[in-house]
């Protein structure tokens, strides 16, 4: 019998005696199995794999360098989820020697000498199950691929949204927003030196341009008053950061709660003089002491409605003096070896 689906099976024979193998070659052909791998040297197994892939594999057992066991382990070594069937061939019959293969991963036997047609059925039926075990793997694969497109696609969504939110808040107090995109680079360059690894520098790159979210609750006339704030336009403006952190409260994935945590302590103090909750030190999260050295630094160094643009000498003296002050003095530190990164992130992000 010969059929398309025989001649596109590979079977790999695998005996030492070359008279066995031209059985197994002439009886398999006979039925159309075109696509064989005959192998006599067990050492070549593992190599011819590689390159031919069989569907099933007919193994010999008693085989001088590497027995069919030896070859099996092999094989079982290359961790390849979809390893064909193994069919042992062997006049062995004792049980420990079936124990043994199976557990090596052999999933038939034939005796020999073996009759063709019980052979054959054999083939047929674990080509079957292969070509299966094959359709559901790839359809799998290809479930898992769709699956990682839409949560990539998903993920770009939020990130956009989580941008635009903060280019919202910015636009409000600034012409472009662009102070977003300059502050998230610089916290991102501020953690990368700090020893945070990549995932979470991504994380903080794409939260802290929540930070001042909640200025959307600020009247203009308080958050745009080109001079000095009163005391109780101060209060109003200090509540921002409460309002921030409470607008985006309620959600635990790791983007949202890093983003509440910014928003809600970008304006603590190192000496415990900042709000709205007088942290101090190590009481202040990491992410809210980075993005308040990002913060202020590329604030001062913008113009606002209320000020000119201070020089970025001004700007570092004004740093180096906050020292264990305002800000984190490792942080400072750490800021200071980023400085060529942070100022090229600025340069190409100004407008």
């Amino acid at each position: 019998m010969t059929d398309a689906y025989s001649s596109s099976r590979k079977i790999m024979v695998v005996d030492d005696e070359p008279a066995n193998l031209k059985l197994l070659q002439k009886t398999l052909s006979r039925h159309g199995y075109d696509c064989l791998s005959l192998i006599s040297d067990s050492r070549e197994v593992v190599k011819r794999y590689t390159l031919d892939r069989p569907d099933l594999i007919l193994l010999d057992l008693n085989m001088p360098h590497l027995d069919g066991f030896e070859v099996m382990s092999q094989l079982e070594n290359l961790d390849d989820p979809l390893l064909p069937p193994i069919v042992v061939l062997t006049a062995q019959t004792g049980k420990d020697f079936v124990l043994r293969a199976l557990t090596l991963g052999a999933r038939d036997f034939i005796s020999k000498p073996f009759d063709r047609t019980e052979l054959l059925m054999r083939v047929r039926n674990l080509l079957d199950a292969q070509l299966a075990h094959r359709l559901i793997h790839d359809q799998k694969a290809e479930l898992e691929q769709m699956v990682r497109w839409r949560t990539e696609e998903l993920e770009a969504t939020r990130l956009e949204v989580v941008r635009r939110l903060g280019l919202a808040a910015e636009y409000r107090d600034e012409e472009t927003g662009n102070h977003i995109l300059r502050m998230s680079g610089i916290c991102a360059a501020v953690a990368r030196g700090a020893g945070w690894d990549e995932e979470r520098c991504l994380l903080i790159l794409h939260a802290s341009p929540m930070h001042d979210l909640g200025k959307i609750g600020i009247p203009d006339a308080v958050l745009l008053k080109p001079g000095k704030l009163d005391p109780a336009e101060w209060k109003i403006m200090k509540s921002h950061a409460q309002i921030g952190a409470d607008l985006l409260a309620g959600n635990d994935s790791s983007l949202m709660r890093m983003s509440r945590e910014i928003a809600l302590t970008h304006h603590e103090k190192w000496d415990g003089s900042g709000y709205p909750n007088g942290l101090s030190g190590q009481d202040i999260p990491e992410s809210g002491r980075i993005a308040a050295l990002a913060d202020v630094f590329d604030a001062l160094t913008s113009e606002r409605p209320y000020k000119t643009a201070w020089s970025i000498e001004k700007a570092l003296n004004l740093i180096e003096e906050q020292r264990g002050q305002h800000f984190d003095p490792r942080l400072v530190d750490v800021f200071f070896n980023e400085l060529d990164q942070i100022l090229e992130i600025k340069r190409e992000r100004e407008h």
